[in-house]
């Protein structure tokens, strides 16, 4: 029986609640519009080849021709007079240290200021720096009097499947401005600057993310969530005990095995490249969208690295079978004086093909992420409803969260994807 059924409605409409806060804060994540929120007539994305917020998109293809490269701009475009642009060279520590710090302070926090994104040194090297990427995409403004680094924003190359068409394009990430300057409409310029350096490579199309609704998505997921340390969760006031339950029930409810179920379920090694990579390329070509992933791009994203990304795989008679990845997204706590951070594991890219029926494949190998997530010191885990995810999230304890995040192509129509059609997980 499911852990739904074991749950009365009142249990049910209680855990709701008690996830309300941190659902709130997920639905942030990954905005490229949260550091200047845009007016409801959309002043600026009027301006931008992207379709009318009431459009309704009937066939998929670019907006907008190529442009000719002599008929690119040039010039940078003009910031106001106390600022300047920079490359932010994430090779250097130093530079590093101020993007992260950037981040930290102004990027992604929750309506009560309890807890705010934590994107590692490590993350944010293995999140800017896939095959391909380019230094003048990691783009920064400083300010002329002092070198600060006030805002930034992210590009980085990608093939995407739009239905049958296959799209080299950028995807927009971490677009972030200083608090203190949110008046100074610095994000659209943000934008049509890392545009125009794009376009300056021969690329015109972009995919991005937003928790905020705009013109206009190709998909909208939502936020699930998997408790694995209730107790500290609890603590920290990112979750409430259930009305009518002890702290021990709740624990209890929430408990996993200690070790994976699934024979053969081990890390991923470089040797399992090749096999990961036909896998993961043959079981996401059944969705509308999706990535087409190189031998290169394999090896950046999926690889493990320490406290960043973990991959595994199960192996049958010497053959890989399924594949599974999360990586970590910590949160810091802010003011609780016995917790420092939330450690949250976020489901990225999978396979779930060797093991039985569609539905007892997915849920065993999901099922032996949350365990390993667990044993590997996570809090929660956390996922969006997009690929096969919404057929085992209810079996599987996951909290359904109001928290919605917006999929948008940029200079590209696409015929509205529902999100178990979707095969695209940005970070």
């Amino acid at each position: 029986m499911s852990g739904k059924d074991n749950m009365t409605e009142e249990q049910k409409k209680a855990l709701k609640q008690s996830l309300q806060a941190f659902i709130n804060q997920l639905s942030l994540q990954q905005t490229t519009a949260e550091a200047e929120p845009e007016k409801p007539e959309f002043k600026f994305w009027k301006t931008q080849p992207v379709p009318a917020i009431d459009e309704e998109v009937k066939e998929d293809g670019p907006i907008e021709a190529d442009t000719p490269y002599d008929q690119i701009q040039k010039e940078e475009y003009a910031l106001p007079a106390s600022f300047t642009w920079c490359n932010v060279n994430i090779d250097e520590e130093k530079e590093l240290n101020e993007l992260y710090t950037l981040l930290t302070e102004n990027y992604v926090e929750d309506d009560d200021a309890l807890f705010r994104f934590d994107y590692s040194s490590d993350f944010l090297k293995w999140a800017l720096q896939p095959p391909g990427w380019k230094p003048q995409w990691l783009l920064g403004v400083r300010v002329k009097s002092n070198n600060k680094l006030v805002a930034f924003i992210s590009g980085i190359p990608s093939t995407v499947r739009i239905h049958e068409h296959e799209q080299k394009l950028v995807e927009i990430n971490f677009l972030c401005v200083h608090k203190k300057l949110r008046t100074k409409r610095l994000a659209p310029v943000l934008i049509k600057e890392v545009t125009r350096r794009i376009h300056l490579e021969g690329i015109f199309q972009a995919l991005y993310t937003a928790g905020v609704h705009l013109p206009k998505p190709i998909s909208v997921c939502r936020y699930y969530h998997r408790s694995l340390n209730p107790k500290k969760l609890i603590e920290v006031q990112f979750s409430h005990l259930r009305r009518n339950k002890t702290m021990a029930q709740t624990i209890k409810y929430f408990r996993l095995p200690e070790k994976p179920l699934l024979p053969g379920f081990r890390e991923m090694k470089e040797e399992d490249i090749d096999a990961v990579q036909e896998l993961l390329n043959n079981y996401l070509n059944k969705f509308e969208v999706a990535p087409i992933f190189s031998r290169d791009d394999i090896q950046h994203w999926l690889i493990p690295r320490k406290d960043v990304i973990f991959s595994y795989v199960v192996e049958k008679d010497g053959k890989i079978t399924d594949f599974i990845s999360f990586y970590n997204l910590s949160s810091s706590v802010i003011g609780n004086p016995k917790h420092k951070d939330i450690k949250a594991a976020y489901l990225f890219y999978y396979c779930p093909e060797g093991n039985g029926s569609k539905y007892s494949a997915n849920r065993a190998l999901i099922n032996d992420a949350l365990i390993v997530a667990k044993s590997e010191g996570f809090d929660v885990f956390n996922c969006l409803n997009l690929m096969d995810n919404d057929d085992v999230l209810d079996d599987l304890k996951f909290g359904k969260g109001d928290g919605l995040l917006n999929y948008y192509l940029y200079n590209y129509k696409c015929v509205d994807v529902k999100p178990k059609k979707l095969g695209v997980v940005l970070l």
